[in-house]
């Protein structure tokens, strides 16, 4: 579970990274900049999808109980 946390969160730093990409590059054209924004548009989706993919991935596991939830004990 370890290792697909660290992947997913890897993953999601690579498609932020290359939003900041495209986003600092700079188009010769109107149709580049276009472009250019098409691009940024479609990693930004990627982060949010695998950020949402990861947060289910988590919830799963611990409702199959492979992680406990290790924090504060609740206070009474």
């Amino acid at each position: 579970m370890k290792y697909l946390v660290v992947l997913a969160f890897i993953g999601i730093l690579a498609s932020l990274a290359s939003a900041l990409f495209f986003m600092m590059r700079r188009g010769r054209s109107e149709q580049d900049d276009k472009a250019k924004g098409d691009h940024m548009a479609r990693a930004l989706a990627v982060r949010v999808g695998l950020s949402i993919v990861l947060f289910l991935c988590i919830l799963a596991a611990w409702q199959l109980g492979y992680i406990q939830p290790t924090g504060l004990p609740a206070s009474r």
